[in-house]
């Protein structure tokens, strides 16, 4: 297959990404006409992937594949002379989630196996299609139920299914990703601005995805208020039903239990050192000295996909609202996928 002709294909993907997303598509193919039907259809079947959601996640796309990006991604890798077939088990909990693992397993002059997730079953279909298509034919790719005849996989699932995807491909070269989730942390000089952004962080997605804040580190004297009111931006949230239906469950739960929490009636705040959060609540904790979060994080890395912050505070941070901006170059679980790629 020809990269040259791949990347060429790619660039008119953005393009055509962002003449849907502006409705500026002309003389379109029935396929073309599909799209937003297909969006749709995501929706009907999975609620949480709302056609804003979609959209969101195909304009992050359309950003990231550029000419310039695309080949400053790929200058620091080379392309396997012989093709293999690689194994994909995609996740489904965001809207085109492996979408990176398929571009990196393509550009690497392999050819993608992929098990798609039956929460997310069109939106990579058709943009792989149609990257074919925009790659006069130069994309080999496979759909299918379950993984056989495969030199590689990479998998993705909860840390339950990870073992047991550890232990049936003990056999083959392997990426397995296990859950993983985001943090963020104030210095306490934040501009509501900031704050603003980083309710993005926390709420696009619904906090599903790997990359959304589950969990905040505050200053001993940060007014919790703050939070709350930089958070109205996303107040909408609590019309979506199977986020309130999260938010009730949980909401009872405490209340049963008489825990003690902050509720702006449609998230709650929890004083909680677990890294983890129930959809609908954010844990956080005061911090007295700056070193006990950096052992903290440090203590979690496997667990931590990225830190939301300041520069100044001395950590390894993404600024607010970026955490679901990924460049070609981040990876899930900071394992290279492109540099396993090279392996195959």
């Amino acid at each position: 297959m020809n990269t040259e002709n791949q990347v060429l294909g790619l660039i008119k993907l953005s393009n055509y990404i962002k003449a849907f997303l502006a409705k500026k598509l002309e003389n379109h193919n029935e396929d073309d006409g599909d799209i937003e039907l297909l969006l749709k259809k995501s929706e009907i079947e999975n609620p949480w992937f709302t056609v804003d959601n979609q959209k969101f996640a195909l304009q992050q796309w359309a950003d990231l594949l550029t000419e310039e990006h695309i080949k400053s991604w790929l200058a620091n890798y080379s392309v396997s002379k012989i093709s293999k077939r690689v194994g994909l088990i995609l996740a489904g909990n965001i809207p085109l989630v492996g979408f990176h693992d398929v571009i990196s397993v393509v550009l690497s002059n392999h050819i993608p196996v992929i098990k798609l997730s039956s929460k997310d079953r069109y939106l990579i279909p058709f943009l792989l299609k149609k990257w074919n298509e925009l790659s006069d034919g130069q994309v080999a790719f496979e759909f299918v139920e379950k993984l056989q005849n495969f030199d590689a996989v990479i998998a993705t699932g909860s840390n339950n299914t990870a073992r047991y995807l550890e232990y049936y491909f003990k056999n083959h070269l392997s990426i397995i990703r296990k859950n993983r989730t985001s943090v963020a942390v104030l210095k306490g000089n934040e501009t509501d601005a900031e704050l603003q952004l980083l309710a993005n962080d926390i709420f696009q997605y619904f906090g599903l995805g790997c990359r959304n804040v589950t969990r905040i580190f505050i200053p001993k004297d940060f007014v919790i208020d703050r939070l709350f009111e930089n958070f109205l931006n996303f107040q909408d949230i609590i019309h979506h039903h199977k986020y309130a239906n999260n938010y009730d469950y949980n909401r009872a739960v405490y209340l049963l239990n008489q825990e003690k929490f902050w509720d702006n009636n449609f998230v709650m705040l929890k004083e909680d050192d677990k890294l983890f959060s129930p959809l609908s609540v954010i844990n956080f904790s005061r911090y007295e000295a700056l070193d006990d979060v950096k052992a903290f994080i440090a203590e979690n890395e496997e667990n931590i996909q990225c830190v939301v912050g300041k520069k100044e505070l001395g950590l390894d941070t993404i600024s607010f609202g970026e955490a679901q901006n990924p460049g070609l170059d981040t990876y899930a679980d900071n394992v290279d996928t492109m540099k396993f790629l090279e392996l195959v």
